[in-house]
């Protein structure tokens, strides 16, 4: 039986290359300027339908997907902008998706909480909780049956830890030993209820000893941990290790979605976690502190990323609205 592993980060400042700092910080910045200006838009009256936010958990998209490329498959949930930006989607299409408008990636019909881009291994956001677990599993399968050395990575909630489907895939990944990385994002927030009132273990990762996979818990705000776990996970998986569960610990700054009243819990509350756990700042002291980057250089991959935001907001707002004769098309039952 697999053994429980807490995970520290375990790799020198010294240790780490520009090149991934740089591109680990990029994903998260972007992410964080994305969120913030779908919250203004959302607000301003201009994003039909629901919309979950990603802000404050961007370490764990950025972590998980450095060790990823175009041949390896994600499932993601309702809260899902920050893995598909991690997986490399363009921000314009994404944006206009979210817009509603019909140059986003599912022709606005899809929205918020289902946007997929097969083109880059996003095959799909889902608005079921615990909806992905099974969908992840038949890419494993694919990807054991064509030969290749792919991994499919399934993200949900400490919430979504909870359903049956869980279960179901969890054992018939290890069953067949298929290459799916497990994610919890365990954010302590199951919609408007508190984790610890729900859930019977302490670690969501605890469960991988029952399927016979490794279990690993990391502070999930700290990207530099959940870096160098998913990459032993994932390097193990593409070996033919079989599945992995990877546990990241983080919390849900913003309401379960844009507009929640938040009445289950404070803002202080909120603002005191955000302060001593934003992982972007984590990062900017840990990688200022060892000269790993400049304050300047971090200032102009903000910049960058909020100009590319604003590009993609232009971009939505000067697409047309899908036109009305379409709207059985593309589906399919």
């Amino acid at each position: 039986m697999s053994e429980l592993q807490k995970r520290e980060p375990s790799r020198p400042p010294e240790a780490w290359d520009a090149e991934t700092l740089r591109e680990l910080y990029r994903v998260m910045v972007t992410i964080r300027s994305f969120e913030e200006k779908v919250e203004e838009f959302f607000f301003a009256g201009e994003i039909p339908g629901f919309v979950h936010l990603y802000i404050g958990e961007e370490a764990v998209a950025a972590g998980v997907m450095a060790h990823l490329d175009g041949g390896d498959y994600i499932q993601s949930t309702h809260r899902g902008h920050g893995h598909t930006i991690a997986k490399g989607a363009e921000l314009e299409p994404m944006m206009a998706e979210i817009f509603g408008k019909n140059t986003g990636y599912c022709k606005g019909k899809g929205g918020s909480m289902h946007i997929a881009d097969f083109g880059v291994g996003m095959i799909g956001a889902n608005g079921v909780v615990g909806g992905g677990y099974n969908i992840a599993v038949g890419a494993g399968l694919a990807l054991q049956m064509q030969g290749r050395r792919g991994v499919s990575v399934v993200f949900f909630g400490d919430g979504a830890a909870n359903r049956g489907t869980f279960h179901e895939a969890a054992n018939l990944a290890s069953v067949w030993k298929l290459p799916v990385l497990f994610v919890c994002e365990n954010n302590q927030w199951a919609s408007t209820t508190p984790y610890r009132t729900t859930t019977a273990v302490e670690d969501v990762a605890v469960r991988a000893a029952g399927y016979d996979m490794p279990g690993v818990v990391v502070d999930g705000n700290d990207v530099f941990a959940v870096y160098e776990a998913a990459g032993e996970l994932t390097a193990s998986i593409r070996e033919g290790g079989g599945p992995a569960l990877l546990e990241c610990k983080t919390y849900r700054i913003k309401g379960h979605y844009v507009g929640d009243p938040e009445m289950y819990r404070t803002r202080e509350e909120v603002r005191e976690v955000f302060r001593r756990t934003d992982p972007l700042r984590i990062f900017a002291d840990r990688v200022l502190a060892a000269g790993l980057m400049t304050a300047e250089e971090m200032d102009r991959a903000r910049e960058e990323s909020q100009a590319a935001v604003s590009r993609a907001v232009e971009y939505a707002e000067r697409s047309p609205e899908p036109d009305p004769s379409e709207l059985y098309e593309d589906l399919y039952v």
